[in-house]
Order: C-alpha cells, then sequence, then structure tokens
C-alpha cells in the first residue's frame, strides 16, 4: 500500500536527547583539570591591587600558565589574532613566545584583568568548569547524530543483524566495493567522491547502504540533505544487488517538508523511528 507523505510526517518525534545529551560533564572535567595547576597559580591575581607587574612576574617564573588563557575567554584555539588602533597582533598560547608585556595587553583588553583584579570571580577553576560547560554545547549537534546512530543500531541488532558479518559501521563506498563486487561509481561520481555509510547491511540478495540523522531544529542543511539524499537514491536505482536507505527524523523537518516530500516520493526507502518501531528493518531482503 501507497505512503501517505503526510501521514508518515506526522509520526515524526521531538527529541531523542537522553540525559547524557545535555553536557558530558567527564570531557568537562578532564579538560578543566588538565589546567588545574595553572589555573590555580593564576587565582593569586584575584583581587590583585598590582595585577600587571604580578602577571608578569608570574609568567616569567612559570611560563606554562600561557595554556590557559584562551579558555577564559571561551576560546579552544592556541593562536589568537587580535586587532585595535595599535595594528593587528597574534598571539601564540602554546609558549610564552611574544613579549610578556604584550601577553599583559591582551589581558588588558580582553577585560581579563578586571575579571581578576576586582574580584567578580572567586576561583579560576570553577569559573573555567562553566566555561567548558557552555563550550560543550556545541557538541550536541555531535551527541545527537551519535544518538540516532545509536538508536538504529540497536534496531539493526534486534532484527538479527551481527556486527561485522551482516552489518558493518561506517563503511566507504570503496570498502563496499571491494567487499561484495560491486560497481557504485554512479553515486561516487565515477569514483571521485568517498562516500561514507553510517552502516551497511548484507543480506543474501541486497547491500543496503543506510544513512542516519536527526534534525530537532530547521535550518538550510536539511534542504541540503534531502536534495543530495533524493539524488543518491534516483543514482542507485541503477545499481544491481544495492540499495540506499536513509533514517531520519524529527520536528526540525517541519520547516523543510516540501524537500523532503520529494525525496519521499522517488525514495523506496526513506523511515523514521515510528518504522523502525514497526520492524521495517524485518523486512530486508
Amino acid at each position: 500500500m501507497k505512503r501517505v507523505f503526510e501521514k508518515w510526517l506526522n509520526t515524526f518525534i521531538d527529541t531523542i536527547a537522553s540525559y547524557e545529551y545535555y553536557a558530558d560533564f567527564d570531557k568537562i572535567y578532564t579538560n578543566v583539570n588538565n589546567l588545574k595547576i595553572e589555573l590555580n597559580i593564576l587565582n593569586s591575581l584575584i583581587g590583585s591591587k598590582n595585577i600587571t607587574y604580578e602577571f608578569e612576574n608570574i609568567l616569567n617564573k612559570y611560563p606554562d600558565v600561557i595554556r590557559c588563557i584562551p579558555i577564559l575567554i571561551a576560546v579552544r584555539e592556541k593562536e589568537i589574532t587580535a586587532m585595535d588602533e595599535n595594528g593587528k597582533f597574534v598571539y601564540d598560547f602554546r609558549n610564552v613566545v611574544n613579549d610578556v608585556k604584550q601577553y599583559s595587553y591582551f589581558m588588558e583588553k580582553t577585560g581579563l584583568f578586571d575579571l581578576l583584579s576586582k574580584h567578580i570571580i572567586n576561583n579560576l577553576y570553577d569559573y573555567v568548569t562553566g566555561v567548558e560547560t557552555g563550550l560543550d554545547s556545541n557538541g550536541r549537534k555531535n551527541r545527537g547524530g551519535h544518538l540516532m546512530e545509536d538508536l538504529v543500531e540497536s534496531y539493526i541488532i534486534k532484527a538479527g543483524f551481527t556486527k561485522d558479518k551482516n552489518y558493518y559501521k561506517e563503511m566507504y563506498i570503496s570498502d563496499v566495493q571491494n567487499k561484495w563486487s560491486l560497481d557504485l561509481s554512479n553515486i561516487s561520481n565515477m569514483g571521485k567522491t568517498e562516500k561514507r555509510f553510517d552502516f551497511v547491511i548484507k543480506t543474501i540478495t541486497t547491500v543496503y547502504g543506510i544513512e542516519t540523522n536527526f534534525y530537532s531544529g530547521g535550518g538550510s542543511k536539511l534542504n541540503e540533505t534531502a536534495r543530495s539524499y533524493k539524488e543518491i537514491a534516483e543514482e542507485a536505482k541503477d545499481i544491481d544487488g544495492f540499495e540506499f536507505v536513509w533514517f531520519t527524523d524529527g520536528k526540525g523537518w517541519m520547516s523543510a517538508k516540501n524537500n523532503l516530500e520529494e525525496t519521499f516520493d522517488v525514495m523506496d526507502y526513506l523511515y523514521n523511528i515510528n518504522d523502525l518501531k514497526r520492524g521495517v528493518l524485518k523486512n530486508l531482503q
């Protein structure tokens, strides 16, 4: 029976976020502890009445403290470029290679001296823990992707497939071609594009290349993804023994449903989480 797009779209869900999705505290604590000694040395500057002198004195005695400066302004890069009316300057925070007075200038201009000398914070270790927690929110996108991958994998296993026997994780097109003697040049731009599938399932008759994603929010990437996967699906139709499968979900698609519908209309193996629950993977031949 032919599926109805709107009915299918209405089964999309808001989130698959677990409690661990929101913050990876193990990673946060590790990052902060790696700078624990340097942060505690700089703690001596809190409330300082002569912070420029004391900072430069610390830098001369304990040059390694330079490593923790970027995270104080929520930057992970170890090389920072800044400019003002005095020109542009590149600061190296891996080692003290610039004049210590230039680092003082950086601390003053970025407001870090004020943060410390005015006793706005009480402890740099606690402060950096907060900064790391904020920066870790950028990792939610990757964790969200892994959540969908993990969910799909759990259903692959429930369907009776065994890892590295008849299902494989993160497999490149070239590996698929070599393992099963398939010609996937249609979807690899004649071998110029080395695409990687999230999963590959091998049944008696068919190799299934699988992509997974979940979008809780909208954006231009959804339209690009739908168009790209539509193209792959159409190109895969001419490949004997191979099918392209896409598992996606999330209310973010409501803002890009037109492009998703176009892909839905041409793609035989486009599924969501509700389809997984209904056992669609058990129907793979």
